[in-house]
């Protein structure tokens, strides 16, 4: 006498059934149960920048670029703009083109300071940069905010990766991190006894090329990991 199968035995099978079409036809991915805790641990910006911002700063110490070479380089015409083709040529021999199409250096140059505007709390300095006489100006910012999407110092070294995390999100909060470092390191900066005084500046800048044909590059603005009085 033959076997028979039991409706719940049927079910099972079934079941097992589907998933296997299902399988074959759209794949799946086994996931460990560390690997899911892994991915529900919450992100945890200051850990991350810690474990890489020594090697962030030593890193443009010791490759950023004479600024005034960066600049010589760079013509823009009546209305501070540069064909992007231009550009990329400058980039690629200085600097590096960042996934998200930005142009971004680490650039260390002296210079004397000719204001410092603190009107706005994301308050810079103006730079005549030594052996430039060129129309670009060049700015700094000391605080006590850098804007939020100013990545320069996140992405100038390459070290630091959109694809070593998650979700856009969390790369945003990397770039908010280092910039509040930055802050702290300029907190101590008596601004107002800088103009007219020849600095040293050591930093990283950025300039955004995504979608657009021509840049404007009127006005380059200079993240500093360190300013210093000569």
């Amino acid at each position: 006498m033959k076997g028979r199968i039991g409706p719940g035995l049927a079910v099972v099978i079934g079941a097992l059934g589907v998933f296997a079409v299902v399988a074959i036809l759209f794949g799946f991915t086994v996931v460990t149960v560390a690997e899911e805790e892994a991915a529900t641990v919450e992100f945890d910006p200051a850990a991350f920048v810690d474990g890489v911002w020594d090697n962030v700063q030593t890193t443009i110490n010791d490759q950023a670029v004479d600024l005034t070479a960066i600049l010589r380089e760079i013509e823009p015409d009546t209305d501070g703009k540069v064909p992007k083709e231009a550009l990329v040529p400058v980039a690629e021999q200085y600097g590096l083109v960042t996934p998200g199409d930005a142009h971004v250096y680490m650039v260390t140059t002296t210079g004397t300071v000719t204001d410092v505007d603190t009107e706005t709390s994301r308050g810079t300095l103006g730079l005549q940069v030594d052996g430039y006489d060129g129309p670009i100006d060049v700015r700094a910012y000391v605080g006590p905010r850098i804007p939020s999407d100013e990545t320069s110092v996140r992405d100038a070294t390459g070290i630091i990766r959109f694809g070593d995390f998650r979700e856009q999100t969390e790369y945003g909060k990397v770039a908010s991190e280092i910039n509040r470092r930055v802050l702290t390191q300029l907190s101590e900066l008596d601004t107002g006894s800088l103009v007219g005084q020849e600095i040293i500046l050591t930093g990283a800048m950025m300039m955004r090329t995504q979608n657009l044909t021509q840049i404007p590059v009127g006005q380059l603005t200079i993240v500093p990991l360190e300013i210093a009085t000569q």
